[in-house]
């Protein structure tokens, strides 16, 4: 992939959040990897939505030096090369305060997987990291966070739960591509608004059985998918 499709392809996925409603003021990144050449590209630091262009998209390699661009990379960065190094099957990453996800990561709990919605994305509940303690925050916050979200995962595949809530801070999603994660962003905040939905009308709701969610993952995902068309 050339750096300018890469550069554009980025552009258009961060522009994705504000039509999808994801995010407000500059709230949000969408980043991607050229795995060949060792590049990510991401959103400036704090360019709003509207006046920002494909060129503004800024490169830089996989320790953060700015191979491309005028513009500092976005803050989260360092979270999003964190987690390239940890989960090699990822190709996009976003990062959002879209309302509802934020809730259940500001209330340190795991989004339950209530339904059939949420088991079409996610194969189990969406998990939440833990806190970070003072001397992360104060060391190297950004990194910390990726590699806190990478602690989160040592038992999980990054496949199947293509996302996490960071615990008092918001979501991450990510995908083999930044248009995959985008729309992994736009299902885990429906997921989030349908779940606290369910809890207002039954706080004693229980998860949906698991051959039911397992149904529901696996015709999308997997050898043996058949949902869609080939």
């Amino acid at each position: 992939m050339s750096l300018l499709s890469l550069k554009t392809e980025v552009f258009r996925r961060n522009l994705d959040l504000v039509r999808h409603g994801l995010v407000v003021l500059t709230w949000g990144n969408v980043s991607g990897i050229d795995r060949e050449a060792g590049l990510v590209a991401i959103k400036p630091s704090g360019v709003a939505y509207d006046a920002m262009t494909a060129e503004d998209i800024v490169v830089v390699d996989l320790d953060g030096h700015v191979v491309e661009g005028s513009l500092r990379p976005s803050s989260d960065l360092p979270t999003h090369l964190a987690l390239y190094r940890a989960f090699p099957s990822v190709g996009g990453i976003v990062h959002t305060h879209s309302p509802k996800a934020v809730a259940w990561a500001q209330a340190r709990r795991a989004i339950p997987a209530f339904g059939t919605t949420h088991a079409d994305h996610f194969h189990g509940p969406v998990p939440c990291t833990r806190e970070l303690t003072p001397e992360e925050v104060a060391a190297d916050y950004e990194r910390n966070t990726g590699l806190v979200i990478a602690e989160r995962f040592r038992d999980l595949d990054p496949d199947a739960f293509p996302g996490v809530l960071v615990a008092g801070h918001g979501p991450f999603t990510w995908g083999r591509d930044p248009r995959k994660a985008v729309e992994n962003a736009v299902a885990l905040e429906q997921i989030a608004a349908m779940a606290l939905d369910t809890l207002a009308i039954d706080p004693s709701a229980a998860p949906a059985p698991a051959h039911v969610l397992d149904k529901h993952y696996f015709r999308k995902h997997g050898p043996g998918a058949y949902y869609g068309q080939k």
